[in-house]
């Protein structure tokens, strides 16, 4: 298919088509959580937090079209032009089939739990559930490797031809929809909706990284030798020394750099004190750790 890149096998590994099924399972089922969430909780209290759903929100509440029809009516086309303006940069062969699936499935979700009674009349709560769900939705079909389609494909078009990022092309989407439910419907909707966004991208967040944050310390001291043994023995994490330069000095000093768990923090910061209180200290997350050496504790 010459609008698809070829996948190289030495850059990224074939994953077996049980995982590749179980991608387009995860996808399926992220969908039917965003459209369930959708009926529950965002189209009862007026939210339309950004994307075609929220387009599809305030065509609901002012002209009375079915938002099902709506997000067909706008998903498909994009897609298609997506497919014929981006060409080959669109993306891999199972990823855009796997976004023609969702693009078809959270429709088909949203029409199917149309019924669903409303789990509130609060707008608060169909704020804060909404995004929550929405989030935890979408994350699950990004890790199954797809998407939605939407406002996220429709910033590629546009970030083709604007030169802007993708981050900064989807914003202005998302930014224009909930403006307009400004207008159409209140601003106080309009604020909500804002709510449910930040939820909606912290709740992707936790799906793909999960709650499990690991701890990156960057340790800088005249005693290097007396702190890695220190590390390696009492703590058992793995250390890497690096070179570095003082700014002021021009002085070479070693750094050391390991990866703990958030348990193993404070033992290692009051190791660190005990062997040198003149050390300099960084504390950074790490939200994935790979790699021979690393293990996550129970």
């Amino acid at each position: 298919m010459k609008f698809f890149k070829k996948r190289d096998k030495h850059v990224i590994p074939n994953r077996g088509k049980t995982a590749l099924f179980m991608d387009y399972i995860l996808v399926i089922i992220g969908s039917f959580i965003v459209g369930i969430t959708f009926n529950v909780f965002m189209l009862p209290t007026h939210i339309a937090s950004g994307g075609v759903a929220g387009i599809s929100i305030v065509f609901h509440w002012t002209l009375g079209w079915a938002p099902s029809y709506v997000l067909w009516g706008l998903n498909v086309p994009i897609f298609v032009i997506g497919l014929l303006i981006l060409g080959r940069s669109f993306g891999y062969v199972d990823y855009a089939m796997k976004t023609l699936l969702g693009t078809v499935a959270l429709p088909f979700a949203v029409f199917v739990t149309a019924g669903m009674p409303a789990a509130t009349d609060s707008p608060l709560l169909g704020a804060l559930f909404g995004g929550v769900g929405t989030g935890i939705g979408l994350g699950i079909v990004f890790r199954g490797r797809g998407s939605t389609g939407g406002t996220a494909l429709a910033g590629q078009i546009i970030q083709k031809f604007s030169g802007l990022s993708l981050g900064v092309c989807v914003s202005i989407l998302d930014g224009l929809i909930v403006l307009t439910s400004a207008f159409f419907l209140s601003l106080e909707a309009a604020l909500y909706a804002l709510i449910s966004i930040y939820l909606t991208a912290k709740m992707i967040d936790v799906v793909q990284l999960g709650f499990n944050t690991e701890k990156m310390a960057l340790i800088i001291s005249d005693k290097e030798v007396e702190m890695r043994q220190a590390i390696l023995d009492e703590i058992d994490r793995g250390v890497t020394r690096i070179t570095s330069q003082g700014g002021y000095t021009g002085d070479d000093r070693p750094m050391l750099m390991t990866v703990v768990s958030q348990g193993e923090l404070t033992h290692l910061k009051q190791l660190v004190r005990s062997i040198d209180p003149e050390s300099f200290f960084i504390i950074t997350n790490a939200t994935e750790v790979f790699g021979k050496g690393f293990y996550q504790r129970t």
